[in-house]
């Protein structure tokens, strides 16, 4: 599926995953870099898991999954379109949903790994993200056109964010909480302009179709 890109690291993490999708055997197909994509969210989480009943710094094996996540997730579509082999409902269906489940397993992980009543980042993570999502596709029902990226980021930017965040935390315990409180609040912010500007949109087509209806 065509999707307009529009996020800060558009440029090099295109020609990227241009390399790669060339390298890719034979054997891996799409459906398994979507698995592999899952797998790395739940890598993200049984970081976070581990680092709460064992040691802080198995925090960076969520770095890793989400790595893993951003391999997986990146290129399943746009191999199946390398190969000649694309599937466009049924990838956007299985990668929209792969993608709220992975959402799902970070925003448990952190809950089981935050203390007391900071745990409710992880409720609010997934809330906002999961908002965001929706409004992607709400988007892509009234113009047409799908877009993952609200400006200069989208997921790759989000996963950047995360991974310094789980970094800094195994430094600096505690930092996760208070950075990720901002980011929540950057995230509840940004979906607050972007449904505004859904709502201007959708009140533009409205007009369109009365529009022409009238002149029929």
């Amino acid at each position: 599926m065509d999707r307009p890109r529009t996020n800060l690291l558009k440029a090099s993490e295109q020609h990227f995953l241009a390399f790669l999708v060339q390298h890719i055997p034979a054997w891996m197909h799409s459906d398994l870099l979507t698995v592999i994509g899952l797998a790395g969210s739940m890598t993200t989480m049984a970081g976070f898991i581990l680092a709460h009943y064992v040691h802080r710094a198995l925090l960076l094996l969520g770095v890793l999954g989400l790595i893993i996540n951003w391999f997986g997730d990146s290129l399943d579509g746009r191999l199946a379109y390398f190969r000649n082999q694309p599937r466009k409902w049924y990838g956007f269906s299985l990668d929209y949903t792969v993608d709220w489940l992975g959402n799902i397993c970070i925003g448990a992980g952190y809950i089981v790994y935050a203390a007391g009543s900071w745990e409710i980042l992880g409720f609010g993570f997934v809330t906002l993200y999961g908002w965001a999502m929706m409004t992607a596709l709400l988007r892509y029902k009234i113009t047409g056109k799908y877009t993952i990226d609200s400006g200069l980021f989208g997921p790759t930017e989000v996963r950047i964010v995360i991974a310094l965040l789980l970094t800094l935390e195994v430094i600096l315990e505690g930092s996760i909480s208070w950075f990720g409180a901002a980011v929540c609040l950057v995230l509840f912010i940004v979906n607050l302009l972007d449904f505004s500007q859904l709502l201007r949109l959708a009140n533009r087509r409205d007009r369109e179709e009365q529009a022409l209806k009238t002149t029929h």
